[in-house]
């Protein structure tokens, strides 16, 4: 899996207009990465708006490139029309995998080397490690046991491994709001959403007849 190495050292980092994303983007920035910040648009207004705002107050804050992904049709069909199927199935969809493997770490990978990054950074509790043994790039748990999402991208493959970077990996999340909150990022103490973002008020019945 081929990186070109003009584009090696150009990172864009997925930014959801939290935190975790936020803390990424500076810290590769203060390991001297040349370093862009995107956020996907996935759904029509509402909470994506206003992390569409939250994301782009932070790049321009920290001064770094700030670009919009419009992917909300490949979202549509391949993240919400898996999860409907599933769920009228009656099977139990688990959509953030999905749109891991198909929109985070495929559809925005394609818009970041269209803008000349070879790499992509994300906000995920997790890491990538190179086993020269095998010749291959592992997924391994994060730092933060209680905060791990390394289970949540069990679908990645080699290709999407070698290209990511987690720089979270390494610190617990309380480490990272002090780091945030002591670099004056807006977002330090923004509340984390626990629900499908595109069901906020949990009602999935609802928002399928809808």
């Amino acid at each position: 899996y081929t990186i070109d190495d003009t584009q090696n050292q150009k990172i864009m980092t997925a930014m959801s207009g939290g935190v975790d994303s936020s803390a990424s983007v500076l810290l590769l920035k203060s390991q001297n990465y040349d370093v862009g910040g995107m956020t996907m648009r996935l759904l029509e207004g509402g909470l994506n708006d206003r992390d569409i705002e939250d994301a782009s107050e932070v790049a321009e804050k920290l001064g770094v490139p700030f670009f919009v992904a419009d992917i909300r049709r490949e979202f549509r069909e391949r993240v919400i029309g898996d999860f409907i199927e599933a769920y009228q199935a009656g099977s139990t969809p688990n959509p953030c995998v999905v749109c891991n493997r198909y929109i985070k770490f495929s559809e925005f990978m394609k818009y970041a080397q269209k803008y000349g990054y070879g790499r992509m950074a994300t906000g995920h509790y997790a890491k990538v490690e190179y086993d020269k043994g095998s010749g291959r790039y592992l997924l391994k748990k994060a730092k933060d046991l209680n905060k791990d999402q390394s289970y949540m991208l069990y679908s990645l493959d080699q290709e999407q491994l070698a290209r990511t970077v987690f720089p979270l990996g390494d610190m617990t999340k309380a480490e990272v709001r002090a780091f945030a909150e002591e670099n004056n990022i807006l977002t330090a103490h923004k509340s984390e959403s626990q629900d499908i973002c595109f069901v906020p008020d949990g009602d999935y019945a609802g928002f399928i007849r809808r």
